[in-house]
């Protein structure tokens, strides 16, 4: 079983992109954003994982890409596939996208 794993000490470095989403078109979105990270963006030098997590309510989308360094989002977000996904999606949502570093992380006591 493959999983994410966020580490304070690996220098990853994650894209993380907050959708705004008319709810009937939640859906949609999320299997854009899906086709396109198995499609492209998984396969790319640098990505260890992307994840995707809807809202309940139907509002929102986050997409969660987490890569080995900064170089490897900026050298992906120039393929023109990955530009292709990118204007698809901001066709259905209003996207909000970032680049993150891991700040600290507190987990629950063994």
């Amino acid at each position: 079983m493959s999983e994410t794993v966020i580490r304070a000490e690996d220098g990853a470095a994650f894209m993380i992109n907050v959708f705004d989403v008319d709810p009937e078109n939640q859906k949609e979105l999320a299997e854009v954003m899906s086709e396109g990270a198995e499609k492209y963006i998984r396969h790319r030098p640098g990505c260890l994982s992307v994840n995707l997590l809807t809202s309940n309510n139907g509002k929102r989308l986050l997409y969660i890409a987490q890569w080995r360094s900064k170089a490897d989002i900026k050298a992906a977000l120039g393929d023109p596939d990955i530009q292709r996904v990118r204007e698809r999606a901001a066709e259905l949502a209003n996207p909000d996208a970032h680049a993150y570093t891991v700040y600290a992380l507190h987990h629950p006591e063994s």
